[in-house]
This record gives structure tokens, sequence and C-alpha cells, in this order.
């Protein structure tokens, strides 16, 4: 049995998914907060209740009493995928980010060790390197200036992770993501967003000129990387990314071409916690494991343009939030 937290989330609902289709046993743990419109996560969680491999709970992973869950079987991972995620947002309200990102993380591995599960991994973020001009970002380059209390709880996240590996013997990898875009994303995210505005003719808004570049990374890619960390590999830190990131202009542009329709774009001020642009090396996933993405921006997006398509009629009421 695997223990995937977040399980109603855009990465790991796609996890669940991959894991059972390979015939896995999973516990989905996810609080079904409102940190974005439930009605994406609900739609996701339908997606997999009925599976008979599959099990939930509902539960928060940040409340102490968590640690005492009892299980029938021992897991043989622990995959913590819950997260407050989102740049901008941890600058209004850091202390939920700090809640979930810090102290369920250690909820999360004092329940590995309490329960002896052997592997941890743990998903964080591109948005540790910062302002960081060495492009593309490996996993050697310094995460020791956050510019947001989001990548600074990731940071401390991680710091954790290697304290617990250190002192028990867990098996930790760390994922750093990069983007993550695909059919049911985020709202909050820049792909869903955009679909939604080309599609309902509604004004598109982009911050800065959009000439700033993001590595998007397919989702189906970050959740079979994602499962392939959970190998025994001690403690490591793993960039997940596309290698081919584009301007946020060239990914409307891609969206219109699919959409059949051109966006009306305001163009806004940066914001002070934004980075200009992502680039992940990933050579270190290549040699460890054996993982790249196969999906192009192409494809992905054709595909974001068909899920929005066919879930238009309750997809084009959620909620995008600030």
């Amino acid at each position: 049995m695997i223990i995937i937290t977040g399980c109603a989330g855009f990465i790991a609902s796609r996890v669940c998914t991959m894991l059972l289709d390979a015939g896995e046993e999973v516990l989905g743990i996810d609080n079904m907060n409102d940190a974005y419109d439930p009605l994406l996560k609900k739609w996701r969680l339908e997606q997999l209740i009925d599976r008979p491999q599959f099990k939930f709970l509902e539960a928060d992973i940040s409340n102490p009493e968590i640690i005492d869950l009892k299980l029938s079987s021992a897991p043989t991972a622990l995959l913590n995928l819950a997260a407050r995620a989102g740049v901008r947002q941890s600058v209004t309200d850091p202390w939920v980010y700090y809640q979930t990102n810090c102290i369920g993380t250690l909820n999360m591995l004092e329940l590995c060790k309490k329960l002896s599960i052997p592997k941890f991994v743990l998903s964080s973020t591109s948005s540790l390197y910062g302002a960081h001009k060495t492009s593309p970002f490996s996993e050697s380059l310094s995460t020791d200036n956050p510019l947001s209390p989001y990548a600074a709880s990731k940071k401390a996240a991680e710091s954790l992770c290697f304290s617990y590996h250190h002192l028990y013997g867990i098996d930790v990898t760390v994922l750093r993501y990069f983007t993550v875009y695909g059919p049911a994303g985020r709202p909050d995210m820049s792909i869903f967003r955009f679909a939604r505005w080309i599609t309902e003719g509604e004004y598109l808004h982009v911050t800065g000129d959009g000439s700033q570049e993001r590595d998007f990374t397919y989702v189906d890619d970050i959740a079979k990387g994602t499962i392939l960390a959970t190998k025994s590999l001690g403690y490591e830190i793993i960039n997940l990314g596309s290698d081919h990131p584009i301007s946020i202009n060239q990914a409307i542009a891609k969206l219109e071409d699919f959409i059949g329709a051109k966006a009306s774009i305001i163009f806004e001020p940066t914001h002070p916690a934004d980075i200009f642009a992502t680039w992940a090396d990933i050579t270190k996933a290549k040699a460890l494991l054996g993982w790249e993405p196969s999906t192009s921006i192409e494809i992905g997006i054709e595909k974001v343009a068909e899920w929005y398509k066919a879930q238009r009629s309750w997809a084009s009421q959620i909620e995008l939030g600030e």
C-alpha cells in the first residue's frame, strides 16, 4: 500500500490513477479545503472514489492527530503531495502555507518514523531557485534566498526531510516541480485561466509583458516521475521539468490556435514575488530515475483545450481566485 496526501489535488490525483492502473493499493488523504474552488477537487476525487484498490481518508495532515493513524497493512511509501501552492497567495496569507507545507510535512515524517514506512517523497517547487540568473537550474544551485513565503515554506520542508533521513534512516526523495499544467489543473495557474478566458471570450490578464518564460511540464509526465521516485535513493533532490521553456505569450498563441479564437489581453504590473524565468536541468532525473518528459507543449495544451471544452458546462463556473 502507498499513502498519497493531497489525493484530490491536481498532481496527486494523476499519481493515484497511475498507481491504481498498475495494480497498487492506495490510501488517499485530503482535507478538501477551499484553497481554490472545491469543484475541481470533487471532480478529481470522483474519478478515484469507486475504484476497489482506493481508500479515501478526509483529514488534514497539519493536525497532529494524523500521526495516530491506524492501518491494516504496512505502507511501502508515503508520497506527501499535499501542499498550499502559489507564490502570490502566500504573500497574502503566509501562515496557512507554513501550517500545511511545514507542519504537515513534519507530521508525515513522524508518521513514517512511527509506522516504519521506508520511503518518503516530498513535492517541492522550482520557486526555490528564486532570482538565479544561471540557467538551466540545477539542483546544486543555492536556494537560500526564497522570494516568497511559499518558496520559504518548501525550503523548510526540504530541510526537515534531510533531518529525518539523517536521524532515522528514512529514504527521502524531494522533487522540485516546474510549472505543471494539464487537464483539470489548478484554476489559479496560467494555462487553465488562459484556456477559460479565450474560450469564453473574456479579457485575458497577464502579469508583466508576457516575455517571461516558464518550463511548462505536462502533469502526466510529472506523475510518472513522481512514481519513479519511490525507488530507494538515500536522500536526493531532483528536478522534474520539461527542459524546454517558452514565454507566456507563446503559450497564449498556442492556446489561441487550438481553441480557434484570439485572446483580448490586458497586461498588468509584475509582482515582486514572481520569477522572470524558470528552466529545469533534468540531468539528474535522467540518471537516477530514468525519467524524461514525453509530452510536447503542443500536445499538452491541446489536451487542456479539449478537456475544458468537454467539461465546459461546469468548468466555466469555477472561481479563478485572485
